[in-house]
């Protein structure tokens, strides 16, 4: 029988915020700059680019570089962008649990039946003529 792993309970972004702050403060010393880690946040969002534009996009993978999962490469760099975003509100005293309900609220307010009507996100949408 293989020994699996047990998964923890998902994390609150209360409790993932916490999480991030304990990392820091054990084993990344302080946090960086709010501009160096703006600036990380950048290169991680191009690492998940540069994923998505070779599996879904035009472009292809060399050969030594093709992840063996994509899933799994997909969320490791949806996972590092999340981290240092985390890093970034922790810093700046965002309360994101706060943010995103806020954000969640506001979005539903203006879009709520915007996008119904968008004949682009029908199943079917109508095709440029070319």
């Amino acid at each position: 029988m293989s020994h699996q792993q047990k998964s923890a309970p998902p994390l609150t972004l209360k409790e993932l915020q916490a999480a991030v702050h304990q990392w820091v403060q054990t084993y990344g010393v302080r946090y960086f700059s709010e501009l160096t880690n703006t600036a990380v946040l950048m290169e991680e969002v191009g690492e998940l680019a540069r994923l998505m534009a070779r599996h879904y996009g035009d472009q292809s993978f060399k050969r030594a570089a093709a992840p063996g999962d994509i899933t799994a490469a997909l969320g490791d760099e949806m996972a590092d962008i999340l981290f240092v975003l985390v890093c970034l509100a922790n810093q700046t005293g965002v309360d994101l649990e706060t943010a995103v309900s806020r954000n969640l609220a506001k979005k539903s307010a203006r879009d709520n039946r915007r996008h119904h009507r968008n004949p682009k996100l029908r199943p079917n949408p109508p095709r440029d003529s070319a």
